[in-house]
């Protein structure tokens, strides 16, 4: 009988242990998932409006796994990975796929391009997020910043043609559904900086958290009762914000580069080369 060649160590690493807390996030990643691949299913069953359900339901699970994983200090690698895979998959595919069966597939292959472009633009704006979340070179107030439109807020933004419809707006044009998709995969991609909301909800003071509660009541009553209304509100207001997210990132920027040039400043009027050279010490700040 052949002996077990295997080392202590490497089968105590094999059947280690995982905390609970570790799995919580992904959990809720993995119900965003399942969330986006119906969301696909109901599209190509002609049930429009249970696929836009799904897709606002996957965008809210996104919302908040990353924080129930820092509030209960879950964070992992795999977790991350996992989470772009499901976004790419949840606010890329599934919407790129929605519009396509639902009226993109009148321009035949140009509606394709359409899907197929804001579903690469998916993809593109959350491996450039991957590739810059640990950038040194980055200042620090750009931590309060997206580079380009969210993957989520992009997705439930390119849905806005659906839910005018819903509304009892008309349909517009396919050509211009097209177009607007594109737009939204461009804003996706691009540079503009945009609030990010990260600080917001991080903590409520002491008189504000019973209003909380009935906004936050408040906001889902809406949702159930005139889910697209919301929706389209939410949308419009969204895209018509975007250029005070670029106005302030430049703000903060110039305050930054004048603080620097001060500070280079202050360093080279304190520095004499020539004192240096005879030995004295250099002239102290009054």
């Amino acid at each position: 009988m052949l002996a077990n060649k295997t080392p202590p160590d490497l089968r105590r690493y094999r059947f280690r242990r995982i905390p609970v807390r570790l799995l919580v996030p992904n959990v809720i990643t993995l119900l965003a998932l399942c969330a986006g691949l119906t969301a696909i299913r109901m599209a190509i069953e002609g049930r429009i409006e249970l696929a836009l359900g799904a897709i606002v339901f996957a965008a809210f699970l996104d919302g908040i796994d990353g924080r129930v994983a820092r509030m209960i200090k879950g964070q992992s690698r795999f977790g991350a990975e996992l989470d772009s895979l499901a976004d790419f998959v949840n606010f890329g595919v599934a919407p790129a796929l929605i519009l396509y069966f639902w009226q993109l597939h009148e321009l035949s292959n140009g509606g394709w391009i359409a899907a197929m472009i804001f579903a690469i633009s998916g993809s593109l704006r959350l491996a450039r997020f991957n590739a810059t979340m640990d950038d040194p070179d980055k200042p620090v107030f750009a931590a309060n910043y997206f580079t380009g439109v969210p993957a989520p807020a992009g997705a439930i933004c390119v849905l806005l043609p659906m839910y005018l419809v819903l509304v009892g707006l008309p349909q517009l044009p396919a050509t211009v559904t097209a177009l607007y998709t594109l737009g939204i995969g461009f804003l996706m991609v691009s540079r503009l900086p945009v609030f990010s909301g990260k600080n917001i909800g991080a903590k409520v003071q002491r008189e504000m958290v019973l209003p909380v509660f009935v906004l936050v009541v408040l906001f889902i009553a809406v949702l159930i009762s005139y889910p697209w209304h919301l929706l389209s509100v939410c949308a419009v207001v969204y895209l018509a914000l975007l250029p005070l997210g670029w106005i302030s990132y430049r703000k903060q920027e110039a305050k930054a580069n004048l603080s620097s040039g001060s500070a280079a400043n202050v360093v080279a009027a304190n520095f004499n080369p020539a004192a240096d050279e005879s030995g004295e010490r250099p002239t102290r700040l009054n």
